[in-house]
């Protein structure tokens, strides 16, 4: 009896067989041992042992690497190997960590994205929420600028944004969204990005004639793209839209960049993959929610934050030096143009560290009392997991431990009558504002002039010319007029400010003008040089936020009826939030007097110089409410050691819409002047 021969390829395919066994069998025992991973996570809470175990780390991959010789595997392959797998268990249990800590576990999350199912953005919160306790749904939006609105008006609960590129660099829309919302970065993801080029069924390379794509992928994949001859490039929107654009053309001369996954998703075919520059192109997205996140101290975490240092010779270098005392290490510095200021550059950095972490609050302190704006955008998990200190390397062979780095405490910030941040005990050295080149605080005398409000192109041009003549160095105006009386006239609004900002240019000289409510701050920014908090909108507390999120100048008036400690607790909210540039004007409070308009707190000068490094200028005007005392008041001013005054001056005061009694005429400015030069 014959008995039959396996073939060859029969062999091969029993061979294959059994090698996909295997395969199981691993997936089989990965996905146990990831499983025994999450409980003993799960009892190292319970019984509050230490999270991560670097020593049992080592010792398992040296005892992979001897096991590996002794199996006649290369040790290099088993250590790179096992480094994923333990980097994939500590993933795993910090997301458990994470989970119970924010109380997000069994969560239903919305998660807003630019572009549609299939894009990118959602490709990488896919990649973001796989170990996280929570199920999710996302909301397409067309903008990135819709994404983030969908957070902050309560429709989504978190949002995923695209921050930069390998290929193509930082993404400009992004950052400047994050600089001027008030949403917290909670996560990060760093998706390996293939762009492949997309067609309809019947489709050829040599046979396209256009292609759609979203304007970072074409960047992305320029090279590809310029060689490809006679092809026009169309931008759109989204890389899925692309996609399905071309589906729904059914054109074969048309193709779109797009993802595989989108591929699959409408039914086209790839004509190429992979057609980055890059082979390794990664995006770095950002997470952001509403509300910030706490980080459960033993996981590496990163931090975020934005900020200002002006143009003095080694400022930048004075306040990145405030992390190298602390030993904190840099992953990110950008720079952006500052909208509201020309030539100036705002600093996004991200750093290792949680700023929960004393050492870090330490750093942050230091740049605060250096920086002329700084902004927290958060502190999360970080997805770069340091590689471990081991003794072997990837041979096998032992190596000698990196030193441990030793951090001098360098002692708590003191915080007196509820202000920290506005003290002499956070910061020595007085500050010194430049409001475009000029100094505030510096040891000259400041002058701000100008009518109470603008009523008209004339007469601000008038008094513009005039005190600028005179020596004022800056122009006030009020735009919007927040009155005691409904009846008395309340401004011109937005057509002054453009009148003021108008009479600014033509005389150089920047302006200061009051901010009515947090929702006009942004608009005034653009024209406006200061924003002026009124004595009625001290203690607005949300205005404060507001202004604090600013990268202008603020001066804050003194309430009608407020202690200094009030003044300056007032002050701290607007440093708390991000802008360090505040000064604070002494215009006078109520008391049993009635001679005079409010009765001026001259000795407010000298108190506020020994608590405050805030620069103190004096109103006044307000003070006495009458035209013949301001100028002794100001003498006083000047006398007590302010850093400035603001006075008002009207070309015709007794024709003025608002608080012509007060007001000084045009000549009686420039006596003003006169005297206080001598």
């Amino acid at each position: 009896m014959d008995i039959p021969v396996q073939s060859n390829d029969d062999h091969i395919e029993t061979l294959r067989s059994n090698v996909d066994g295997i395969d199981g069998d691993i997936l089989n025992l990965l996905a146990e041992r990831r499983r025994l991973s999450l409980e003993i996570a799960i009892e190292k809470q319970k019984n509050r042992r230490p999270f991560r175990d670097e020593g049992r780390e080592n010792s398992l991959l040296m005892e992979r690497a001897e096991a590996a010789k002794a199996h006649n595997l290369d040790p290099a392959l088993v250590i790179r190997l096992w480094e994923q797998i333990l980097q994939d268990s500590v993933r795993l249990q910090h997301e458990q960590l994470q989970g119970e800590l924010n109380g997000v576990e069994g969560r239903n999350v919305t998660v807003a994205l630019q572009g549609i199912e299939g894009s990118y953005s959602q490709l990488a919160a896919e990649q973001f929420f796989v170990d996280k306790p929570v199920t999710r749904t996302y909301l397409g939006c067309v903008r990135f600028a819709d994404a983030v609105e969908a957070v902050e008006q309560g429709r989504a609960d978190m949002a995923v944004l695209p921050v930069e590129n390998t290929t193509s660099g930082g993404i400009a829309e992004v950052y400047d969204l994050l600089l001027h919302s008030r949403l917290s970065v909670v996560g990060e993801v760093k998706f390996r990005v293939k762009h492949c080029l997309l067609g309809t069924s019947d489709a050829t390379l040599e046979g396209l004639k256009t292609v759609y794509g979203h304007p970072q992928a074409v960047t992305q994949c320029s090279e590809f793209v310029t060689a490809l001859q006679g092809v026009d490039v169309i931008y759109f929107g989204d890389t899925a839209m692309s996609g399905r654009r071309i589906q729904e053309i059914g054109d074969h001369t048309v193709a779109a960049i797009a993802s595989e996954e989108a591929a699959r998703m409408f039914g086209l075919q790839v004509l190429k993959r992979e057609i980055g520059n890059r082979s390794e192109n990664y995006t770095r997205f950002l997470v952001v929610a509403r509300d910030s996140i706490s980080v459960d101290p033993q996981i590496p975490s990163k931090t975020s934050m934005v900020m200002s240092v002006g143009n003095d010779p080694g400022a930048l270098m004075d306040v990145l030096g405030e992390f190298r005392d602390e030993q904190i290490a840099l992953v990110k510095l950008e720079s952006r143009p500052t909208v509201d200021n020309p030539w100036e550059e705002m600093f996004y950095v991200d750093f290792d560290g949680n700023s929960a972490d004393a050492r870090v609050q330490r750093a942050l302190n230091g740049v605060r009392r250096k920086a002329k704006f700084i902004r927290l955008l958060g502190s999360y998990p970080s997805q770069d997991l340091r590689p471990q200190r081991r003794s072997l390397d990837e041979k096998g062979t032992k190596r000698t431990p990196e030193p441990s780095i030793t951090v001098v405490d360098r002692g708590p910030i003191p915080s007196p009558n509820g202000y920290m941040l506005a003290g002499r005990g956070h910061k020595s050295a007085n500050t010194v504002i430049d409001i475009s080149g000029i100094k505030l605080g510096g040891g000259d005398m400041v002058v701000i002039a100008g009518p109470c409000a603008v009523e008209s192109y004339e007469q601000v041009m008038e008094a513009a010319a005039s005190v600028k003549a005179s020596g004022a160095t800056l122009l006030r105006g009020g735009c919007f007029k927040p009155r005691t009386s409904p009846y008395s006239f309340q401004g011109l609004g937005y057509e002054g400010l453009e009148i003021l900002a108008e009479a600014g240019r033509v005389h150089d000289m920047p302006i200061v003008t009051e901010v009515p409510a947090p929702e006009e701050v942004e608009r005034m920014s653009e024209l406006a040089d200061v924003l002026q908090i009124g004595a009625r909108n001290m203690q607005n507390f949300t205005l404060l936020s507001e202004v604090g999120l600013s990268s202008r100048p603020v001066m804050l008036k003194r309430g009608l009826s407020a202690s200094l400690d009030e003044l300056l607790q007032a002050a701290e909210y607007i440093l708390a939030a991000g802008n360090q540039q505040v000064f604070l004007c002494e215009r006078g409070i109520r008391t049993f007097e009635t001679s005079t308009r409010n009765t001026l707190d001259i000795a407010a000068v000298p108190v506020l110089r020994n608590r405050t490094h805030l620069p103190v200028i004096v109103d006044p005007s307000h003070a006495a409410g009458e035209r013949r005392l301001v100028a002794p008041l100001a003498l006083a001013a000047q006398a007590v050691g302010a850093d400035g005054i603001m006075v008002e001056v009207h070309p015709n005061p007794d024709e003025a819409l608002s608080d012509g009694p007060q007001s000084l005429t045009l000549d009686d400015f420039s006596q003003l002047m006169i005297s206080m030069r001598m």
